[in-house]
Formats: C-alpha cells, sequence, structure tokens
C-alpha cells in the first residue's frame, strides 16, 4: 500500500507540475504561434492576381479543386449538389454562394469550350472511343450526377482554370501539331468555357481560396 500510495503522490506531483507550466505559458503568452507572429495572428499576403477571390458576392465561400478527368466530372457534381441542397434544406438562393470550380492538372481541358474541344479533344482524351468533339461536362450525364458546366454557369459559378497545364498542354499540341508552343497557348486561353479565367496555378488558387475564407472540397 505504501508503494501504490507514493506512486499516486508522484503522478499528481507530476500533473500538478505540468499544470503550472501551462498556467504561466498562456500567462505569458508564449509558444512558438505567438512566437511566430508577434502575438498579432497569421495574415497571409495579397496579390492582385487573387483578387478576384475576395470579389465575389456571397454569403457562403466554398473552393471545389479538381486534378483529374474523373475528379474534373466530380467536381461539376459537388458544386451543382452544394447548391440545389443550399435551395431545397435551406431556402437559400444560388447567389447566396461564392463557389469556384478549379480545373488543374488532368481536368484541365474541362475549361475550353466546345471549339477547342472540337480541334483538341484527340489530345485531351487520347483513350476515349469515341473522342470527344465538344466539352463532355456541357450535358448531364452520369459522371456528373447529372449535372452540366452550363447549368452552373447560369448559378454563378466560376472556373479557374490551370494556366501551367495549359501552357504544357499547349507545347505537346505543338509538338504534333507544328505549330509553336504560344500559339497554342494563345488558342487555348481565348477559348475557355463561360466564368472561366486562367489563373497563374491551380494548386495557388486552392490555398489562397483558403487563405480568404473558402472552405476546401476536393473532389475525386
Amino acid at each position: 500500500m505504501q508503494e501504490s500510495d507514493e506512486k499516486t503522490l508522484g503522478r499528481r506531483a507530476l500533473l500538478t507540475g505540468m499544470s503550472v507550466v501551462a498556467v504561466a505559458g498562456i500567462a505569458a503568452g508564449a509558444g512558438p504561434a505567438a512566437a511566430q507572429t508577434g502575438g498579432g495572428g497569421f495574415q497571409p499576403a495579397r496579390h492582385p492576381k487573387d483578387a478576384w477571390l475576395g470579389e465575389l458576392p456571397g454569403n457562403h465561400r466554398a473552393f471545389v479543386d479538381s486534378s483529374s478527368i474523373v475528379g474534373g466530372a466530380t467536381a461539376v457534381w459537388n458544386a451543382g449538389n452544394m447548391i440545389d441542397a443550399h435551395v431545397s434544406e435551406y431556402e437559400g438562393q444560388p447567389s447566396d454562394y461564392a463557389l469556384v470550380v478549379c480545373f488543374r492538372h488532368l481536368s484541365t481541358p474541362y475549361g475550353y469550350d466546345d471549339a477547342i474541344w472540337a480541334k483538341y479533344g484527340s489530345s485531351f482524351m487520347r483513350n476515349a472511343d469515341p473522342v470527344p468533339v465538344t466539352n463532355p461536362m456541357k450535358v448531364p450525364a452520369a459522371n456528373n450526377g447529372q449535372h452540366s458546366l452550363p447549368e452552373l454557369v447560369e448559378k454563378g459559378v466560376q472556373f479557374a482554370v490551370c494556366s501551367r497545364a495549359t501552357r504544357r498542354m499547349a507545347g505537346a499540341i505543338a509538338t504534333v501539331t507544328g505549330s509553336t508552343a504560344d500559339a497554342v497557348y494563345a488558342e487555348l486561353a481565348a477559348g475557355l468555357i463561360p466564368n472561366a479565367r486562367l489563373v497563374p496555378a491551380g494548386v495557388i488558387a486552392a490555398t489562397r481560396a483558403q487563405e480568404m475564407g473558402y472552405g476546401l472540397l476536393f473532389a475525386e
């Protein structure tokens, strides 16, 4: 019994000591976060190229990211469901949302219009049979939850299209067609879907959106 009592007293002393240290730390404002920010809290830098994210109207902010062919379709599905649920379950309006869908990496071509798909669809989906000659997300289908790009555009959804992926695709297309990468890039950049804009990098847009209070959802 004596040994048990000693162990109990030892644990109590240890916990008491830890509590004193913790309280002292709080009182002094100590800790890595406080030391790094000087006690003022983290404030992300702002850049003109990201300003549009802060200017979108809406009481809710959401950023749906995608990086694959399947993920791009899922992103359309997620965005459509998000607005529909808000309208039906919260008695809201589509305009309540500042909602951005990001097409980057392999989902980037979903950000191009039908004219681009008609010309370069075989480069975007080489293994498809048949090869799409219009943007596959233009029409409701099973893989996008019966939602579509025109529907999302009508509801005010915005689209971020990765410029770095666009430039990479332009280089690959130029190699096959005998054009120049700059010429193809300019063509792709001019052929975006409505409500879309090229962003310096999709991955940066995703992180900058979070800094501006957007909820992030990654579509797979």
